[in-house]
């Protein structure tokens, strides 16, 4: 990848990535998971990480919704259900960012990492895209 970080960021600001990812999505996704949207303990948002030169590192990160508990409601299969889960569609993500980069780099694979615990209130999963030239 010829583009550095700075680029990068500029290229995967977050109002592009929320443009890939509306807010809305959340609640389409615990409408299909529980017949109603109000049953989320937290909303979904698409930020980008950092890069290197064979992958790029995004996060989808979990925000608790007010009076919800994240802890309570996150389990270690979350990954799994991103992975297959229509309304996330993380198929259709990568093949959007990868028309972002603009004959950058190929988006040729990825994957979704573990669920990490950055705070109580916040959690990620990491989406890690494999880059070729």
């Amino acid at each position: 990848m010829s583009m550095n970080l700075d680029e990068l960021k500029a290229l995967f600001s977050q109002d592009k990535l929320d443009a890939i990812f509306p807010p809305e999505r959340t609640n389409q996704f615990f409408d299909a998971l529980f017949g109603d949207a109000e049953e989320g303990a937290y909303d979904i948002r698409l930020a980008f990480n950092k890069a290197d030169e064979k992958q790029l590192f995004f996060d989808l990160e979990l925000h608790q919704r007010p009076g919800k508990c994240l802890a309570c409601n996150l389990t270690y299969g979350l990954p799994k259900v991103f992975e297959r889960h229509p309304v996330i569609n993380i198929n259709g993500l990568v093949d959007q960012i990868n028309g972002m980069m603009n004959g950058q780099g190929n988006c040729v694979g990825w994957k979704l990492g573990k669920s990490q615990e950055i705070t109580r209130e916040k959690y990620v999963v990491p989406l890690i895209i494999d880059v070729e030239k």
